[in-house]
């Protein structure tokens, strides 16, 4: 005969009375397992969205991400994310997500894709045209300037110390002064 019993009365009954123990779970709830239990390995990364940098667990299935999750040995966040860092899981697998170069021409209302090779050529030579037309190379007074205002860097907040080494280096050799990272905003 199936239990009749309302969950009140099951709580009543067993004692429970907030409601917190077994009267709690379903047979459904009590063979539920986490996602990250089916993964086949779990790889450390941090989160790509701000310059603190917490810590985060990609949990792989079949070269697939299944879950990220804050990571609890990370001493920056102790396995906290923001709310940001707690959706990277959907940034990653949005059917939204933008996998290709896209490109709009002036005056143009359409979005077009491009190949990455041609977006970096046309990249390269926007700087090297805006370098060019407003190089400085001495001051009012002859002093050597060798320098360009009309271009300026922004690093993002995930770029470590060796990559904005090379960028600063690069851009640098370019007579660009105007260098900043995300991560000292």
């Amino acid at each position: 005969m199936p239990d009749t019993d309302s969950p009140l009365v099951k709580q009543w009954k067993t004692r429970d009375l907030l409601g917190l123990e077994q009267t709690a779970a379903s047979e459904r709830t009590r063979t539920l397992q986490p996602r990250t239990a089916t993964a086949d390995r779990v790889v450390q990364s941090v989160c790509p969205y701000c310059a603190v940098g917490c810590g985060q667990l990609v949990y792989v299935k079949d070269e697939n991400i299944i879950d990220i999750e804050g990571d609890p040995a990370s001493p920056l966040s102790g396995g906290c994310l923001c709310p940001k860092g707690a959706a990277s899981f959907q940034l990653v697998n949005s059917p939204q997500r933008v996998k290709h170069v896209l490109y709009r021409r002036p005056y143009g209302s359409e979005w077009e894709s491009i190949s990455l090779e041609q977006a970096t050529e046309m990249v390269a030579q926007r700087v090297k045209k805006a370098r060019d037309a407003n190089w400085q190379h001495d001051d009012e007074h002859g002093n050597p300037l060798r320098r360009t205002m009309s271009v300026a860097h922004l690093g993002g907040a995930t770029l470590d110390n060796e990559e904005n080494y090379l960028i600063k280096k690069l851009f640098s050799s370019l007579g660009i002064v105007q260098i900043e990272n995300q991560a000292r905003i």
